[in-house]
């Protein structure tokens, strides 16, 4: 039967006891994690969220009734207990910050009871994720997670201190908004009061945060939930936490030192580590034509090579047929990996097509010199050595190619150096590589729409130089953009944002939209624009990405309180769920079976 905890007030967390409280009397609440009775003494490691404490049960210290009462508890029960603080009895435990105390106890009250866990409440669990997700308020208790999310809030707080320091203010923006769909797809919440309309969750308080720009706010943050009805996979979730900021009278480089300033004081303060400043820039074409990927890892080497020009006249047809398509021939050099079974050159081949690739070539370098490839019969032995050349090979390397477009090289082989690099364990979690990527396409061409639309969103500004080319070749127009990746993940994007009518009406013009389709979806900016603007910037984290990195951690719902999995549910709440009817009669909103839900019923 549960007791109440009427009296007793909890003087410590279990690790805020060391050997300086010796001798003291304390009070200690919490889990109970094991409980091991070796007769005459009964010993119990108590859990908190700050870790674990022993204590010990002696019949001598707290009687009869309550050593009976301790040899009762269970994995879980919470307890709380009065006893004094001495130096461990027997060996010091190194694995245990508290390692060198022990309580022992003189009463022991229990507080609440528990069943048997469906799973061991430990570090690093071995159980199957799902079943953990259900179980979501037992997970949360294991240390591993606690630790994670003490850190987010660590890493919430730090912010809120040094953007208030740096002359920022944190205002709300609306949760329900307008729909503006430009980019991912939005939720929408029915309005009752108005039928047939809805709001929208926000993707990003993007508009609202310019408008207070205009407000004349100088400087706002916000540290605030999005929503993106998106496919989802490791770094995203249906619902995610940006830090949001919005800056007047600045420039890229103003943005930028703020937050490497930021960026400096959370990695310090939370987990130890020296971030130099300036942090490296790289140009959005540079990333491309190096790493093939607009967030490169740079944790290690292997970049691409451009060998189109060497190989241009070869027998080749996969090479030469690309060029003549207005392609390239790339490669990387997988350094030291010449003997790689062919099994396992298959298993990359494979990987490859999963990006486009309609197949890919390859060429192993023996120690002695001599080629294994898959195109050598094709190739002279004085292309074979140019070719090898301008890969830097050696003995012992390994060289793989893909021809295609450029966009598909690029997303193979940026890929497949990220897939080996894994392989080869040149990932290494310790290291902090940071980068800004700068001067993104303003612009991309959808096949599908038949237009250009914004790569970032449509109040982007572009770069000075290129305003020109919006007339005659939007596709090369670069924008004042910037993300800042780390470690090859993008934990934060922003731009300069466009603050005079005629290059606004030009983007929209550029885009496609009418005068008319612009005020419908954007008026209630355009118009406070009318008004005096500044010229502002911003930029948002994502900080699920940025705490799931410092963690060391391999999914963002490991730094999540109630993540959702990957196909938007809760398996914890079983959300998303049916409304009783009278819900949806008062929204005005009839619910029908789809063609699929029909045929699956059909066939049972």
């Amino acid at each position: 039967m549960a007791e109440s905890m009427s009296g007793l007030h909890r003087s410590h967390r279990c690790t805020e006891l060391s050997k300086a409280n010796i001798g003291e009397i304390v009070t200690v609440m919490g889990w109970v994690q094991k409980r091991r009775n070796l007769g005459s003494l009964i010993f119990v490691d108590l859990r908190d969220r700050s870790g674990l404490l022993q204590i010990v049960f002696d019949e001598n210290d707290i009687g009869t009734t309550g050593f009976e009462k301790a040899g009762k508890l269970r994995s879980e029960f919470v307890i709380a207990v009065v006893g004094k603080v001495e130096a461990r009895s027997g060996a010091v435990n190194e694995n245990m910050a508290t390692g060198e105390i022990e309580i022992r106890a003189t009463e022991l009250r229990i507080l609440s009871e528990a069943e048997t866990p469906p799973f061991p409440i430990e570090e690093e669990s071995n159980t199957k994720e799902d079943l953990r997700l259900k179980y979501r308020y037992l997970d949360l208790r294991r240390p591993d997670l606690q630790r994670n999310l003490i850190m987010r809030s660590k890493v919430a707080t730090l912010t809120r201190q040094f953007l208030a320091d740096e002359g920022f203010l944190e205002i709300e923006t609306p949760m329900l908004t307008k729909s503006t769909p430009e980019g991912a797809r939005d939720y929408l919440v029915p309005s009752r009061v108005h039928p047939g309309n809805f709001y929208a969750l926000p993707q990003s308080p993007q508009l609202f945060k310019q408008l207070l720009m205009c407000s004349g706010y100088d400087r706002y943050f916000q540290i605030v939930k999005c929503f993106r009805d998106e496919d989802l996979r490791a770094d995203r979730q249906p619902e995610f936490t940006q830090i949001d900021m919005e800056l007047s009278f600045v420039d890229v480089d103003d943005v930028i030192a703020v937050n490497e300033r930021l960026l400096q004081k959370l990695f310090k303060e939370t987990i130890g580590v020296d971030v130099q400043l300036p942090i490296r820039r790289m140009t959005y074409a540079e990333a491309m034509d190096r790493f093939g990927s607009d967030k490169p890892d740079l944790r290690f080497g292997m970049e691409l090579k451009n060998v189109s020009d060497v190989v241009k006249g070869c027998g080749f047809g996969v090479f030469t047929g690309a060029l003549e398509n207005g392609g390239s021939v790339r490669g990387i050099n997988a350094e030291g990996q010449g003997a790689m079974p062919r099994k396992k050159i298959d298993a990359l081949v494979e990987f490859a097509k999963g990006f486009g690739a309609k197949g890919l070539a390859y060429l192993s370098i023996n120690e002695d010199g001599t080629y294994k490839s898959s195109f050598a019969k094709f190739m002279t032995e004085e292309q074979l050595k140019d070719l090898v050349d301008a890969m830097q090979g050696k003995p012992g390397d390994l060289l793989l190619f893909a021809a295609d477009e450029d966009d598909i090289v690029f997303d193979v082989l940026g890929n497949l150096r990220l897939e080996i690099g894994k392989n080869l364990g040149l990932l290494d979690k310790n290291e902090y590589n940071f980068l800004w990527v700068t001067e993104f396409p303003l612009l991309e061409y959808s096949k599908e729409q038949g237009r250009y639309v914004a790569k970032h969103h449509p109040f982007t500004m572009p770069m000075e130089e290129d305003l020109d080319m919006l007339d005659t070749d939007p596709g090369k127009v670069r924008a004042k953009a910037y993300d800042i990746v780390l470690n090859g993940t993008e934990i934060g994007g922003g731009s300069v944002r466009i603050f005079q009518n005629h290059i606004q009406e030009k983007m929209f013009e550029v885009l496609g939209f009418t005068k008319e389709d612009a005020y419908d979806r954007f008026g209630f900016l355009l118009n406070a624009f009318k008004y005096g603007v500044p010229p502002h910037a911003g930029l948002a984290y994502g900080l699920d990405r940025l705490v799931m990195l410092m963690a060391k951690e391999d999914s963002i719902r490991d730094v999540i309180a109630f993540p959702k999995v990957k196909d938007a549910s809760c398996l914890m709440t079983d959300a998303p769920n049916i409304v009783e009817e009278k819900q949806l009669v008062e929204l005005g909103i009839e619910v029908s079976e789809t063609e699929e839900t029909e045929t699956a019923d059909s066939q049972e």
